[in-house]
């Protein structure tokens, strides 16, 4: 899913990519996609020619013959945004074409791959392991665990795998029991950072996104200081790149233990929990504290030019907010960061 048949440095975007005949036929391999045994020789023979040629010019005769209902309009999916991939010229410009629309009307799993295919290029396979693993929240759905000020993240799909139900996943019973792992999953850490970079599937490590650690020093005292491998502070520098990947926009992100700012003027949710929580906070509302402890991460985002913000609000910081739901799930949304970012000329 990560090659891209041509790189563009074209005025738009630095290292933007086409969709590549891989890219495409990793499409084809979905389950919404790929053949079952009821799948119909007409629909056996498309997928067949698909595959061999993803650009394949697909008469509407090929569609029409499919026998499935589900199916057939399944391969139309596919086959429009294919094409209209191709007519934007790149992943990245399609991308920001339906962001910029509002409301995307696009299967959520096409949507990812897009990111995920883009992120590929921001983070390739020499890049910090826990910036790679970071990477992952961009583009899949994360359960969370909070147990004593501790923020553990696994991959949503292997977690509830490695639960054995595919129903709402408890991660918390499992962190107690302690270790180096929930389950069969390990904590990527410093002492396994290079097992990490060799792992078959890099989705089955869980990233702690603990920014902070309070040390009890006896006597009423208690020093705090900042983990060296936070995962939010990885977060922080992928989503860096996410913005100059796209904006050419320079900023620096970092993590933050709380907002305590009289003159607050903008914020962005990554998410649909934290910008609802972010919102609330803003108008000077509060939260009960159960919506709160789901706050795992705030940041604050600086322009390196403040000429590249809107004039109001020039020089000012924007915080952002990341937050899990009430089934302790984190669905990352990166593209808020660029259509809700204070710009002096909007994309």
């Amino acid at each position: 899913m990560h090659d891209a048949e041509g790189e563009t440095t074209s005025g738009e975007g630095e290292r933007w990519q086409r969709a590549s005949a891989g890219f495409l036929r990793g499409l084809l391999a979905l389950p919404e996609l790929a053949l079952v045994a009821e799948s119909c020789p007409a629909e056996r023979l498309l997928h067949e020619r698909l595959v061999a040629e993803p650009m394949h010019a697909v008469e509407a005769g090929e569609l029409a013959a499919i026998a499935d209902d589900d199916a057939r309009e399944n391969y139309a999916t596919f086959l429009a945004f294919r094409d209209a991939v191709e007519r934007a010229g790149t992943l990245e410009a399609h991308y920001l074409a339906l962001v910029r629309g509002g409301r995307i009307a696009l299967p959520p799993v096409f949507l990812d791959r897009m990111v995920e295919a883009i992120v590929a290029s921001l983070v390739d396979g020499d890049a910090d392991p826990f910036e790679r693993r970071a990477a992952q929240l961009l583009h899949r759905a994360q359960r969370i665990a909070v147990v004593d000020g501790r923020v553990l993240c696994a991959d949503r799909e292997h977690a509830e795998q490695a639960n054995g139900t595919g129903g709402a996943f408890d991660l918390v019973r499992d962190v107690l029991r302690g270790g180096g792992s929930i389950g069969d999953l390990p904590i990527l850490g410093a002492a396994n950072a290079t097992e990490f970079a060799r792992a078959p599937d890099p989705r089955g490590w869980v990233l702690d996104l603990t920014h902070e650690v309070a040390n009890d020093l006896g006597h009423g005292l208690t020093f705090t200081m900042a983990r060296a491998h936070s995962g939010l502070a990885a977060l922080a520098r992928v989503l860096e790149r996410w913005i100059f990947h796209f904006l050419a926009v320079r900023t620096t992100i970092r993590p933050l233990p709380r907002i305590d700012d009289p003159a607050w003027r903008w914020h962005v949710g990554l998410d649909v929990e934290a910008t609802a929580l972010l919102n609330a906070l803003y108008r000077g509302e509060a939260p009960d504290d159960e919506r709160l402890e789901r706050l795992v991460g705030l940041f604050r985002l600086d322009f390196a030019d403040p000429r590249e913000m809107r004039s109001d609000v020039a020089g000012k910081p924007v915080y952002l907010g990341l937050a899990f739901d009430a089934a302790q799930t984190l669905k990352l949304k990166p593209q808020n960061l660029l259509v809700n970012l204070p710009l002096a000329v909007p994309i």
